[in-house]
């Protein structure tokens, strides 16, 4: 049985299976849980809350794993992992120079 891909580990950007989204799941490759804020499709950092589904209880803590009934799988990792904090780094340089 193979598993498609349901989206990337918000951490490291590995990808992950619709299986790999349990509340006590955690990544293979860096072992961060999976079933976080920061992996979902509603979380966005420029939304109140950080979340642009407007039922969903507040979460404190977005890389901590929840059991928000609104949680949906992405691959679209905004705001997440190296890369991204690197851009946001350079951003904030820039506004220096």
């Amino acid at each position: 049985m193979t598993s498609s891909v349901a989206g990337k580990c918000w951490h490291c950007g590995s990808e992950l299976s619709v299986h790999e989204y349990g509340r006590e799941t955690i990544c293979l490759k860096c072992g961060k849980p999976t079933r976080v804020c920061r992996n979902c499709r509603w979380y966005d950092p420029a939304f109140t809350n950080q979340c642009r589904e407007p039922q969903a209880e507040k979460v404190q803590d977005k890389a901590r794993a929840n059991y928000c009934d609104f949680f949906e799988p992405t691959a679209d990792l905004k705001g997440a992992g190296e890369a991204a904090g690197g851009d946001q780094r350079q951003a904030a340089e820039d506004l220096f120079k």
